[in-house]
Formats: structure tokens, sequence, C-alpha cells
């Protein structure tokens, strides 16, 4: 078996065992659930129910006439009880619909389709009407990446299986608990793209993953492709990269190169949406770290509040320090626990003061290790440095918009320099700029 890989790359601590082998334990919400209208990079949507309406679970509360949006659905029945500003995971008050749960968890009819019976557009339309998105994280409305141009034909559909991002776990076990419902979804996925050939990217750290999954292709044109362990091999253009050995082009995208990439958990919400008709109102969360009391791997209902979840892992030990939504490298901390898990929500890590020490930061010895390990093969150092002078001209220089802001720079930094803050610094001065060449 060849083991695909590209060069380069981190290979932080990755404590998977925390909760590889966890079975995932469905969870049900409590007597609200918080549903923010906007769960999706692109417009958020507007409210179309109100206080007082009875909705069922995967009922439509949301929806906007943008382009880039995607509609967002009742994860449980129950009533509407108010439409308010709340905190969002992402830091922001956003318009937020919560419903009070009646316990009855009744839900939309389901309609059955049979995909091989559609013409793509129609899929893409139920894709749509889903609200699925990018669930690995980015959250970009999916009917929107499998619009394919007759210019640009694509001949592959890649399985980002890789989950290089430590601790997580959510991937891991939905490859091993739902073979089927990916390579399902997968097949999919590649008639409405018009794609011949399907890849599961699985990193070697997951060989039950790898099992399951080959046991489950027969005699498709899919295939499984296990991939070295390194960070961030779950990055789309290095994923491209080590399956195919095809390199993006600064400012394209993998359609450019005849490739879509998807992850786990959004091949199976197409799966489902085709085969119920039930929108993505559940996903798989990883709740790990030092800081939990039992590592756990949950399906929960999108709008719980993460305190609901972090209890139900048994709590937070006194050591906590910091409290991550997603991975240890790229997620977001925050600062109070009654945000709710959305769609893009694949984990929560309570992380103790061993794990996530905050360093006073040294000048710059010029060593080049963050050169060495840009997986974009960038110069770290001077991109941040642009940034934190607020020099649009030379951040644009030094291709700002390339990074995928994996934090392997500050990460490899012997001087503990926090070079990504400096890097979202430069790639927010320069959005100025980028609209005015536009």
């Amino acid at each position: 078996m060849k083991i695909k890989g590209f060069k380069g790359g981190i290979h932080p601590p990755y404590h998977k065992e925390l909760t590889s082998s966890c079975e995932t334990v469905k969870l049900q919400p409590g007597q609200f659930v918080y549903i923010p209208l906007s769960q999706h990079i692109g417009a958020p949507c507007s409210a179309i129910v109100s206080a007082g309406d009875y909705v069922l679970a995967g009922q439509k509360i949301g929806d906007s006439d943008a382009f880039v949006s995607s509609p967002v659905h009742s994860s449980v029945s129950g009533t509407v009880k108010e439409i308010k500003k709340h905190l969002h995971p992402n830091g922001s008050m956003a318009e937020t619909v919560i419903i009070e749960n009646d316990f009855k968890y009744k839900t939309v009819p389901e309609v059955k389709k049979n995909f091989r019976k559609l013409p793509s557009d129609e899929i893409l339309k139920i894709i749509r009407e889903a609200g699925i998105v990018g669930m690995g994280g980015a959250g970009f409305p999916a009917h929107i990446k499998f619009t394919v141009s007759e210019k640009k034909p694509i001949e592959y559909v890649i399985i980002n299986g890789a989950e290089c991002e430590p601790y997580l776990s959510s991937d891991h076990r939905a490859m091993v608990e739902q073979p089927q419902d990916l390579v399902r979804g997968l097949e999919i996925i590649m008639k409405t793209v018009r794609a011949k050939r399907g890849i599961i990217a699985i990193e070697n750290n997951k060989p039950d993953a790898i099992e399951a999954v080959k046991s489950h292709l027969g005699k498709k044109a899919i295939e499984v492709a296990v991939l070295k362990t390194k960070y961030p091999q779950g990055s789309e253009k290095h994923i491209i990269k080590a399956v195919l050995g095809r390199t993006i082009p600064s400012g394209k995208l993998p359609a450019d190169v005849g490739v879509v990439v998807a992850n786990v958990d959004t091949a199976i919400s197409v799966k489902n949406a085709l085969a119920t008709g039930v929108p993505p109102i559940r996903r798989r969360v990883t709740v790990s770290g030092l800081g939990i009391e039992n590592p756990s791997v949950f399906s929960v209902a999108i709008g719980t509040p993460v305190q609901k979840i972090i209890d139900a892992a048994g709590g937070l030990k006194e050591s906590v320090s910091k409290v991550v939504l997603g991975g240890p490298m790229m997620g977001t901390q925050i600062f109070d626990t009654d945000v709710p898990a959305i769609k893009t929500t694949s984990g929560i890590l309570a992380l103790s003061d061993n794990e996530s020490k905050i360093y006073e930061e040294s000048p710059c010895t010029r060593c080049g290790k963050c050169v060495s390990v840009c997986p974009m093969r960038l110069l770290p150092l001077n991109i941040a440095a642009a940034g934190r002078g607020e020099n649009a001209e030379k951040a644009l220089a030094s291709h700002v918009t390339d990074c995928i802001e994996c934090g392997s720079c500050s990460y490899i930094c012997p001087s503990r320099r926090n070079l990504v803050e400096g890097i979202r610094l430069a790639k927010s001065i320069v959005q100025p700029l980028l609209a005015g060449k536009k």
C-alpha cells in the first residue's frame, strides 16, 4: 500500500487516543435550543417564523435571497419563544431563533429520493434546501461548491477524511460508524458534479476507519487514499497535492484543477438529505482535552448550549485555562460556554494549563523555521510584520491572501511569536485594496 502525503508539515501532539475509540453518543438537548440565523459563510438568513409559532424538527426557520447563503432549520419540535440577538460562537451578537423544546421530537415528513433518477440541478436544489454546508469548519454552502461549470469539468471528488487537527475524532468516528452512508454520499456528489472518480483520503493513524470504508466500496469507482499523518494534511490544497499531485495556483480553486473536496459529515448529510429529506439538524462533536473529565464524541442537536455538552462529558477540571471550539491549531477560543453548537462545531476542547501555555514573545532571530514549515511556502514573518506595521502593500506583495492560517508558523517559532495574529491583521488591512480592484 502506497502512503501519500505533501512535503513539509508539522507533528504536534495529537492526543487522538482520548476519543478515537469512543462510540458516538446521542445527546438530547435541554429545554431551549438557540439557533443562529448565520451558520455559514455568506449572508445571514432572515427568520421565516415568528414568536409563538410551533415548529417541527427539520423545519426551515430561516432563509435568504442572497446567492451565497444557506437556510437554517429547527433541531427540535416545539414553540418559538423569541427571536433576538444572542452570543454567537464567533464572538458576535447574532440574530437567533430561540425554541422551547417539547421533547416530542416530531420531525418533518420523510421524503425519499432516488438520486440515480435525478438530474444534477434537482440534487443541488435538495442540497440547498437542506442547508448543507462545509461541516469541517469552513461552512461554505455546499450547493454552491457543487455547482460546476462546463468550462471547468470535474474529474475527481475527494472526501477529506484526514482530520489532521489534534484531539478531534468526529470524522474518524463517522467513518467507522457510517461508512456505507459516507460512500453513498460520495456517489451522490460525484453524480452532481459529473465526476467519474471518487477518493476517500484518510490519514494512516485511523486504520479502523480505513478498513471500514474499504469494506463498503465493492466495485464502485471509488478508492481509499492512505495519507501520512501530518498537519495540515486536511487543507484542501494540500490534500489535493497529496492525493493527486496537482498544485492549485495562487488565487485559484480546486475546481480549476478538476477537483471538488468535501468533508466527511458533509457527504453523510448529502446522503441523508436525499434518503430522508431531513436536513442536518445534528452533528458529531468531539469533546476532549486534558481539562475534560470524560472525553467523548456526541451527536449533538444544533443549537444546544456548549455548557450542556461539556456537562454531559463530566464537566471541566479545575486546571482548565481555555475552552476552544474546533481544533487547537485553527479553532476559536470562547469566553462564554452558553454559546450554541452550530453546523461547523466539530469539537469542544478544554485545554489544561500544560496544554495551552502562554509564553512571552521574544524578538525574531531570523532562524527561518516558520518559512521551512509553511505549507503554502510563504514568508510568515514578513506577512506578520506587515500586518503589525499596517503596511497593506507589503502584505499583498507577500501573498497574504494565500495563507490558510494553519498556525504551523506560530507553533514552531522558538521566539514564541504569535505570527498568525499578525497575519490576520494583515488580511484585515488589505481588504480595502482588494475591494478596490474588483
